[in-house]
């Protein structure tokens, strides 16, 4: 049987500090090439629920398993270098460098990832067929990102976390700046190339409409117990 893409087993992690909140996860996964949404409401732990998979704060206690690798066995600059490589994140605003080009912009991550640079082979050709796919005009490359649509910048923050096919997308809330028919185009695409690349699909949002769409969708609620500290 296929190791999960991500398994979380009795994790725990409490931001430090007075006003913050402790986060436990007795036990979660995502099968490899599935695609699982996670429907939580604002402050429910969405945030640093992603956090934890993508390695970017360390449980406290527990085992954080993505791609096979143990994030609590890698010091810091080490999940780093493992998320560049392994994890394609695309954000709720996007991040993207407004007065740089898209094809710098969608280029970004292979800087840091030599493995996941390899594996796009000619990079410019592979930006470019993704944009394609992903209906946005030819000419694209070349323009700043900031001159772009909301929609056409989230399409060029999807090539980003795509290039390089890396084996899991984290995605946290992209759709919410989008009404309904746009929100079924997107996922049609994210899913498409999602597929073709054979990685895995987390995708957090509170919006239940998504469901329909996922391999499976879980309330964050059921897998995860959030407690404010006290001030």
């Amino acid at each position: 049987m296929a190791e999960p893409a991500v398994a979380l087993t009795d994790v725990t992690f409490a931001w430090p500090g007075r006003g913050g909140f402790s986060l436990a996860c007795p036990s979660f996964t995502v099968d490899q090439g599935e695609s699982v949404l996670l429907l939580g409401a604002s402050g429910s732990g969405k945030s640093t629920f992603l956090s934890l998979v993508c390695g970017i704060v360390a449980a406290d206690r527990g085992n954080v398993v993505v791609d096979g690798t143990d994030l609590g066995a890698l010091r810091s600059g080490a999940r780093d270098r493992f998320r560049a490589e392994r994890i394609g994140v695309i954000f709720q605003q996007f991040n993207l460098l407004p007065y740089a080009r898209v094809a710098d912009n969608i280029l970004l991550p292979l800087r840091f990832a030599p493995e996941r640079r390899a594996r796009a082979g000619d990079a410019r050709d592979e930006a470019a067929r993704l944009c394609a796919a992903l209906g946005l005009p030819g000419d694209v490359l070349a323009t700043q990102a900031g001159r772009l649509s909301v929609g056409q910048q989230q399409r060029v923050a999807v090539a980003r976390a795509l290039i390089g096919a890396p084996p899991l997308i984290v995605a946290d809330e992209p759709t919410s700046a989008l009404d309904a028919g746009t929100q079924d185009s997107f996922l049609s695409l994210l899913f498409g190339q999602a597929d073709k690349l054979g990685s895995s699909l987390l995708m957090v949002s509170h919006d239940e409409r998504l469901g329909g769409r996922f391999d499976r969708v879980i309330r964050l609620e059921d897998i995860v117990t959030t407690e404010r500290l006290a001030t």
